[in-house]
């Protein structure tokens, strides 16, 4: 059985606060990204048979993959990298999204992004990798 991403905070607005406050703990990029990468290591296993053409985020330079599951009315999502800080925003990205209703998911921009300076921070490549990421669970909230 699959174990899908549940984030500690209740709403995306409060795991958005959550993450900053996290990363205002540490005084230069080098720590943050040590902690990023730390998130990433405590992900849940995703499955080999997953890590196909059809889960795959396009966009990433590094291999991500996606999956999503309804619960009631909430989503929940799991995924994996094969990329140590990419997995780490991976991590970032679904404390954000994953056990939250479509609402709230398509609510909630990928902005927080920026605003947390993580886009900054990263590569071209890997923030239009996030920003990918951000699209793809928003394309599945949106769908039927």
């Amino acid at each position: 059985m699959t174990e899908y991403f549940t984030p500690g905070e209740t709403s995306t607005a409060a795991a958005i606060t959550a993450i900053g406050e996290e990363l205002a703990l540490f005084d230069d990029w080098l720590d943050r990204y040590e902690f990023i990468i730390e998130l990433g290591r405590k992900l849940p296993p995703y499955p080999a048979a997953w890590q196909d053409e059809v889960h795959r985020v396009q966009g990433c330079q590094s291999q991500v993959w996606l999956a999503a599951q309804a619960e009631g009315d909430k989503l929940l999502f799991t995924g994996a990298s094969d990329a140590a800080i990419v997995a780490g925003l991976v991590a970032l990205v679904l404390r954000v999204y994953s056990g939250r209703t479509r609402a709230e998911i398509l609510a909630t921009p990928g902005k927080f992004l920026h605003d947390l300076g993580l886009i900054g921070a990263l590569s071209t490549s890997r923030g239009n990798g996030v920003a990918a990421m951000v699209e793809r669970i928003h394309a599945i909230a949106r769908a039927p």
